[in-house]
């Protein structure tokens, strides 16, 4: 295509795209419509399901639809055993888990939030029984979907969802349901949908809120200070998890955006109406500043260590983008326990850091981005995309790792093992036509019987200025795919047999470029992850006519990447090609794992810095990562320093060495300047370039007025995992290959270039996991070393709480100490409440069950209910009565009426758990609260009254506003309470 054709398309791409986003806007309207785009997939094996479905044992049954295994290798749809499910569900987006209740909390894509019981016993003696039962379901957000949960201090559930919404739902309201004869969980869902409190309308002033109007992504519980963070696209805001107030809201550059102006406050249907009518946004990230707001409070809230704010530009006006990240590159998720935090990254990349952010230990845990963690036992259990879980000890980095490290290396042979693919590579560059069923035969059905898998790409698909101009508005709406494109995997598919012997399982189209790859039925079980990618090279980088197409497929968990290449034409043009080359392999990007979680948002944060100061991009092609790379297609080198007719003499002679000597694409190899460390095929086949079309033989080489030179214009080119030709298959080197032919179809007339095909033979090392892990138990239970280490890790250190009896009275501050008696080993605490009651006017006491997570109740602060205490060191900890509208109506998340009730004396229990930082192994010391009263009742006024709260620091969790702190001196003795004292709480994972 010539330039003046790239120039056209450019400019129609303008106009088409206006209509593309209407329609992409509204298919994506429908809450299914992400999946509808997810073609890169193509009914592979790996479907979407919420990351911590996949990661919580219960959601493995609750609208799961992938396999979960402790290794990948088989995590597909068909393959190996999936897990059934308790009854047919949306697909989960977030979930929260509350061990206080033995509930799982689910949110949905329909809007809907779902509770599960998690009693094994639940299905008594029925094998057929569901593990676990639903027990409470309510329309949580109507038509849009729960991207966002969170359990908060105070027991509280709160969901996000689309356009700022965010809605707490009482506990009191939950308890009551859940007590309910199942005949009346109707009426129980009605009462929760209308107790809900809108919390962006309630923050509000004059109509106005300065809570964004975007989706919450994130929200996470801070419960060192009771506050909640919810993230969207465009800020982040902290929120009080007990009188549900907005205290702030960061904005791009991470200052306080205290009144930010956004569009009127409405209610939430018309938001969500509103949502769904406007067009999808591709964002493409462009460049990033860092902002990090560092709290050891935080971190141990979970709320995270570290925040970033990034600007992004998009296609259109909105130019800014939030992200909550973690400490370093491609950070996905993180958890923390005690000291430490573990960070996992998109790389597959596992860290260990300290509360100060240094770097403690790191190792690739996985092969593919870790989504999620989790702390169980002496473990920390990670989630990768492909479904793959490990766990890891609490204790790494230390002489525990040497020691399993050393032993299961020696026992390598054990579970090493080596399998053996046939693949089969074509490209053709079709010139627009479509070829016929004895073409695609000759080309691909009598070569694809004995190999596993096929990946075909092809060139000039469709093309011309209206075309390009069309692909390129589909790209910036996330649409692709055209009519022409689907008819070629079609037919293609038929001549595989698609569906009998063979399945596809991925594509990508980008203008007139294609990529497919099948999969034999018996290998598919062993292929999953499919992403693609495409990158323009024509007019600019933005039109398709010349670029490339990709697809990276993980084959026996590993993973081999697959890119359909057109560079640009013309005898002259061999820098162009080099750079169009270096271009695609540079900035080819493959796609995130679709998903809720899998999508969550990850940066570069770490540069490297130059000798000036500044910071220096290193980042590693995604294809520098893989274990083999196949690079097919029209590269367009010819070649140099010879006629028509001397070119075409010597392929009547099938002097081929004679001309490879002048062939462009070797002499650049030859001088690294293209293709670096790829290999390619004996060639045995004239030049597939230019052929007048339905001419055989050839004597169909170009004679017309131009006359082209006949060249390779097509080829296909590899690298494997080999640094030496030498090396052989292992876990270290874990993809070899070997090219067992390599030619062209001379046969086939239907264009002026002919389709090209290599048969590749791979030998792949995978590790046999099951063996593995028999090996690594075997360790555990012979070796004595191991057994002294695992003793110490579940060291708890020893503390002393000042008192297990307290009164509060008069709003009072009474201050708990709790004393680190370890001189060697930090204290990690946390306060919960194991229950509450009420004194009745008869004398008699009413018990509550507890709220959600143990969370506190209302009219109870404790600050700082989490932390770290030093050795020897002592942390004082304040407990105060807080009056609180204990009786509240909400109506549609409007408060109607609410009253305090202050006769009554309440009691709690809390708990102080201690746990040290290599085991979830606590030590409780129990406390119980009184709080006595002496005042009158008061009657529950006719109007809501206003609720004021005093001004708070985030960061510091002090109330400017509150009073002097008095001595502890209520502390209760008296002998009508019954003694608290510490209980061991063992591991509930014992190695």
């Amino acid at each position: 295509m010539d330039s003046d054709d790239e120039a056209a398309a450019a400019a129609m791409a303008a106009r088409a795209r206006e209509t593309l986003r209407k329609s992409a806007s509204s298919s994506s309207s429908s809450p299914y419509a992400a999946e509808a785009h997810a073609r890169s997939t193509d009914d592979g094996p790996v479907a979407s399901a919420s990351c911590d479905a996949r990661l919580e044992r219960c959601c493995r049954e609750v609208g799961a639809a992938v396999a979960v295994v402790e290794e990948p290798e088989r995590v597909v749809s068909g393959g190996g055993a999936l897990p059934e499910e308790s009854v047919p569900v949306p697909p989960v987006l977030c979930v929260e888990a509350d061990a206080a209740n033995a509930l799982v909390w689910t949110g949905h894509k329909d809007g809907r939030i779902m509770s599960w019981r998690m009693d094994l016993a639940a299905g008594g003696d029925d094998d057929d029984a569901p593990l676990f039962r639903e027990a409470l379901t309510w329309q949580a957000h109507s038509r849009t979907p729960v991207l966002s949960m969170v359990i908060t201090s105070y027991g509280e559930i709160w969901s996000g969802s689309e356009g700022g919404v965010i809605k707490a739902w009482p506990w009191d309201v939950i308890a009551k349901s859940l007590s309910l004869m199942p005949e009346e969980k109707h009426v129980a869902a009605l009462r929760i949908e209308r107790s809900y409190i809108d919390l962006r309308n309630n923050a509000a002033a004059g109509n106005i809120s300065s809570f964004p109007a975007a989706d919450v992504k994130h929200m996470l519980a801070d419960h060192s200070r009771a506050k909640v963070w919810c993230l969207t696209s465009m800020a982040f805001a902290v929120w009080d998890a007990r009188t549900r107030e907005l205290l702030k809201v960061f904005g791009m550059d991470g200052q306080i955006e205290s009144a930010r102006l956004e569009a009127p406050v409405m209610p939430e249907q018309f938001i969500e109406e509103e949502i769904k009518a406007k067009p999808v946004k591709k964002d493409k990230p462009q460049s990033s500043f860092n902002f990090f707001q560092k709290s050891r409070n935080a971190l141990m809230g979970a709320a995270g260590a570290v925040r970033r704010v990034a600007t992004k530009g998009t296609f259109v006006e909105d130019n800014r983008r939030t992200e909550a990240v973690v400490q370093a590159m491609n950070g996905t998720c993180m958890k923390a326990l005690g000291e430490r935090v573990w960070v996992g990254y998109a790389s597959g990349i596992i860290q260990v850091m300290d509360v100060e952010g240094n770097l403690l230990a790191e190792w690739t845990g996985h092969s593919c981005p870790v989504i999620q963690m989790a702390i169980g036992g002496s473990y920390v259990f990670t989630l990768a995309h492909h479904g793959g879980i490990r766990g890891w000890p609490l204790a790494s980095p230390g002489p525990l790792d040497d020691i399993l490290r050393t032993e299961l290396s020696n026992r390598e042979l054990s579970y090493r093992r080596l399998v053996n693919i046939k693949m089969l590579v074509g490209t053709w560059n079709v010139g627009q036509e479509k070829a016929s069923y004895e073409s695609l035969m000759s080309w691909l059905g009598r070569a694809f019987f004995d190999v596993d898998l096929v990946v075909v790409g092809l060139q000039e698909v469709e093309m011309g200025a209206g075309v390009l101009a069309m692909a390129a508005a589909k790209e910036s709406v996330g649409l692709e795919g055209s009519a022409n494109g689907q008819w070629w995997i079609d037919n293609i598919g038929r001549t595989l047999d698609e569906g009998i012997s063979f399945h596809r399982v991925g594509s990508r189209q980008l203008a007139g470029l294609l990529i497919a790859a099948w999969a034999r039925k018996d290998l598919k079980p062993h292929v999953g992850d499919v992403d693609a990618a495409a990158v323009p090279c024509g007019f600019g980088r933005a039109i398709g006519n010349k670029g490339g197409v990709g697809l990276r497929i993980r084959v026996y968990d590993r993973r081999i990447c697959f890119v359909n290449n057109h560079f640009a034409a013309h005898l002259e043009n061999v820098s162009r090609r080099n750079a169009d080359f270096d271009h695609i392999y540079r900035t080819m990007t493959f796609n995130k794992p679709h998903g809720s979680a899998a999508s969550a948002t990850s940066v570069q944060l770490h540069k490297t810095v130059n000798a000036n100061g500044n910071q220096v991009d290193e980042d590693i092609p995604e294809m520098a990562e893989a274990d083999m790379v196949v690079f097919l297609g029209d590269f367009n080198y010819r070649l140099y320093g010879i006629t028509y007719d001397e070119a075409r003499d010597m392929v009547s002679q099938r002097s081929f060495d004679w001309l490879k000597e002048r062939d462009q694409l070797q002499a650049e190899m030859r001088a690294g300047k293209v293709f670096q460390g790829m290999r390619e095929g004996l060639i045995r086949f004239p030049p597939t370039y230019k052929f007048q079309r339905h001419l055989p033989g050839l004597a169909g080489y170009d004679s017309g007025e131009k006359k082209r030179i006949p060249a390779w214009c097509d080829r296909i080119l590899y690298r494997d995992s080999r640094d030496v030709l030498t090396a052989e298959c292992s876990l270290e080197c874990p993809v070899v290959a070997k090219i067992t032919s390599y030619e062209a179809c001379m046969g086939v007339t239907d264009s002026d270039h002919k389709p090209v095909r290599c048969a590749f033979s791979v030998d792949i090392a995978r590790v046999d996991e099951f063996t593995r892990r028999q090996e690594y138990g075997k360790i555990l239970q012979s070796d004595k070393r191991l057994h002294s280490l695992l003793r110490e890790s579940h060291f708890v250190p020893d503390t002393i709480i000042s008192t297990n009896n307290i009164i509060l009275e008069n709003q009072e501050h009474v201050v708990l100490r709790i004393t680190n008696d370890c001189q060697r080993n930090k204290a990690a605490f946390e306060i919960l409440c194991e229950s509450q009651s009420i004194t009745k006017q008869d004398g008699t006491k009413s018990e509550f069950p507890p709220r959600a997570s143990f969370g506190l109740p209302l009219w109870l602060e404790v600050e700082p209910s989490v932390g770290l205490i030093e050795p020897g060191q002592t942390m004082e900890v304040t407990v105060h009565h807080e009056d609180y509208y204990t009786q509240e109506v909400f109506v549609n998340g409007v408060l109607q009426n609410c009253w305090c009730e202050v006769t009554r004396d309440k009691e709690a229990v809390l708990l102080v758990n201690v746990t040290g930082s290599t085991s979830t192994e606590t030590i409780t010391h129990r406390i119980n609260v009184r709080h006595c009263c002496s005042t009158i009742s008061a009657s529950p006024p006719i109007n809501p009254p206003s609720i004021t709260t005093p001004s708070v620091d985030v960061l510091s969790g002090e109330a400017s506003t509150r009073s002097s702190k008095k001595n502890p001196s209520n502390y209760l003795q008296r002998s009508d309470f019954k003694p608290f004292g510490s209980s061991e709480v063992h591991d509930l994972c014992p190695l």
